[in-house]
């Protein structure tokens, strides 16, 4: 027997703002909320995003400098985020600016000697405004 339930909305019964679930011990509760992505892009080498999550667009500020703005914003600018290169020559990406409504990267070479497009893809975890 296969059971469905259908909701438009979930709510903390003891706050509207909170939802835990039980962690994958038992003995724990995980805060749903903390635990969602609040933003993910995969785009291409001129900031523009092929496919995203709360991202409103990109600019391409110049060779290997990027910014990503939010559809919704963050509370702050205190947000965890993590960025890939699609490439198979070594390089990393440097987040130069948070702000609460974007969030600007810089990719440059494995030797640190230049800055250079990439097809990137990120995402960022904190909480909503």
């Amino acid at each position: 027997m296969v059971s469905k339930i259908e909701v438009d909305a979930l709510s903390g019964a003891s706050s509207a703002g909170v939802m835990t679930v039980v962690g994958e011990g038992g003995s724990t509760t995980t805060s749903l909320q903390q635990g969602l992505a609040k933003m993910w892009h995969r785009s291409s080498d001129a900031a523009s995003p092929t496919d995203s999550f709360n991202v409103s667009g990109g600019t391409d500020n110049g060779t290997g400098d990027f910014t990503y703005a939010f559809t919704n914003n963050m509370s702050n600018a205190n947000f965890g985020q993590a960025h890939i290169i699609n490439d198979t020559n070594a390089g990393s990406i440097n987040s130069s600016a948070q702000a609460t409504s974007s969030t600007r990267i810089n990719i440059i070479n494995g030797d640190g000697s230049a800055a250079r497009d990439r097809i990137n893809a990120g995402q960022l975890h904190g909480d909503l405004a």
